[in-house]
């Protein structure tokens, strides 16, 4: 999978040193992998969750959420935003 982009991860991380190592493994794993559903996706990634247009991720062990835009069809995944669980659940990014 081709992901847009990886400076969204570098600069989460920069405030947030603990998510750099759970955020670089499912990098890695999204890259590498060949996801052609959300089905393949959910097998990869069991905590993944549509929510309207977006695919969340749940990560660092549910205290961090990625939210991505995934076009299987041409295997890209856009980072549209990294949020602390705090910050998620305010429900602003859904504006």
């Amino acid at each position: 999978m081709r992901i847009i982009s990886r400076s969204i991860i570098r600069k989460f991380c920069e405030k947030h040193s603990d998510a750099a190592s759970a955020l670089e493994r499912w990098y890695s794993l999204m890259k590498n992998a060949e996801i052609t559903s959300f089905v393949e996706l959910r097998e990869l990634f069991s905590t993944a969750d549509r929510v309207g247009k977006y695919i969340v991720f749940n990560i660092g062990g549910n205290k961090y959420r990625l939210i991505s835009h995934i076009h299987f069809n041409t295997k890209t995944v856009y980072i549209r935003e990294i949020f602390t669980h705090e910050e998620y659940d305010k429900n602003q990014w859904k504006e």
